[in-house]
């Protein structure tokens, strides 16, 4: 089985690269070890995604924007702050001139859109559940062994091997490219919740002992939310019930919504920073979580990895994929995106994290340095929409074709 592309993770970055292929006319397969619907499918259940502008923008030119915007909350301001300090910062989508700064969406509906999306798709082949046990590149092409899920092999090649398995990708380690991983000690607990007072298409950012709390708008008035807590206190945390969790969330965000209700579901997952040497290798190139994967503080993640996915599709449109300078344009292209955001959540991370009183201080005087100067909220929102530096055609609406 021949491909011009092999697409190593069916999740959202590795679906959104599929799709945004299409135009090109290319015969691309994507492998997936877990179903979509499959209870195990982490990039498909019911945690919230922010997406930003260009993600947006991307979506629109894919045609897809209408049916995630149906089940979409936009988020037209973003307050931050820091528990046991005066300062506050926000950031207003009016002051911007847009609409809305980004747009909230639960994770299954984007799944969704996208899986049937790439339905239609012409030159399209999908294995799912099946997993890439070997990698072996070559000059002329790169050759992976597929496993199915009823045990049998198979082999495929192709002209180009894109890892889009995640931050723990298994190809990128068959593709000999290093990591570097930086365990934060923290876990994520997400859920949503009913909140008192509404929370009018403004998202939270409030920065605790433990680390980031993130409030989100979604559907039907509730709130997302992400809750950085120390890993040696989740399980005790995930463990409270009800009232005493909410309580709990309570003392750390505070009564800026009221009191907290009806809590659904709680789920979390480790937090550690990982960044690949290097982007490319021979007839191959990492985008997403296998090439980055950030903190969720700024819920820049998702973003960054369909900029990824919209460089490489430009790349892809411009150059033969015979041609060696693909890949370099590519990694050239993407590294000051990527080091800019892993250096900025990183850096909040750790800078939030202290809570000696002297930089308490500072940053409370720095943050209200932030807010009453428009032209360094401006810039700031512009990283934040994903709308900084040189932009691929997608990432600014525009289709490839």
């Amino acid at each position: 089985m021949k491909y011009d592309i092999i697409i190593a993770g069916g999740g959202m970055v590795g679906s959104s690269l599929a799709l945004a292929l299409a135009p090109l006319s290319l015969r691309v397969a994507i492998v997936e070890p877990v179903e979509p619907a499959a209870a195990a499918q982490p990039s498909f259940d019911d945690r919230s995604t922010a997406l930003s502008r260009s993600t947006q923008r991307m979506y629109e030119a894919l045609g897809v924007w209408h049916d995630i915007a149906a089940a979409a909350t936009p988020v037209e301001k973003i307050h931050v702050s820091d528990q046991g300090s005066f300062g506050f910062a926000h950031i207003d989508a009016q002051e911007q001139g847009v609409e809305a700064l980004g747009y909230v969406v639960i994770n299954r509906v984007l799944g969704e859109v996208l899986r049937q999306a790439l339905t239609g798709v012409a030159g399209l082949d999908q294995y799912c559940p099946a997993r890439i046990t070997a990698a072996r590149l070559a000059p002329e092409q790169a050759t992976v062994t597929l496993q199915h899920a009823r045990g049998e092999s198979q082999d495929l090649e192709c002209r180009l091997l894109v890892a889009a398995d995640g931050a723990r990708s298994a190809v990128r380690d068959m593709l000999g490219i290093a990591v570097r991983h930086v365990n934060y000690g923290q876990r994520a607990i997400v859920g949503n919740l009913l909140p008192e007072k509404p929370l009018n298409n403004c998202a939270y950012e409030r920065f605790t002992s433990n680390g980031p709390l993130a409030m989100l708008p979604i559907t039907d008035g509730r709130a997302g939310f992400v809750w950085t807590v120390a890993d040696s206190d989740a399980d005790r945390i995930l463990a409270l019930d009800e009232p005493d969790f909410l309580a709990a969330l309570q003392d750390a965000f505070g009564n800026r919504l009221g009191r907290l209700s009806n809590v659904g579901e709680r789920s979390s997952y480790p937090l550690h920073l990982s960044k690949a040497a290097r982007l490319t290798a021979t007839r191959s190139v990492l985008i997403g979580n296998a090439a980055h994967g950030l903190h969720p503080v700024a819920a820049q993640g998702f973003n960054l990895g369909l900029r990824d996915v919209a460089a490489l599709c430009d790349c892809i449109a411009d150059f033969d994929l015979d041609d060696a300078e693909l890949l370099q344009h590519y990694a050239a292209w993407r590294r000051s995106d990527q080091t800019k955001l892993v250096g900025l959540t990183d850096g909040l991370t750790k800078l939030f994290s202290d809570r000696r009183r002297p930089l308490r201080i500072l940053r409370g005087l720095a943050m209200l340095g932030f807010d009453l100067v428009p032209g360094v909220r401006s810039q700031f929102a512009r990283h934040a929409m994903g709308l900084a530096g040189r932009l691929p055609r997608l990432s600014r609406g525009v289709p490839l074709t």
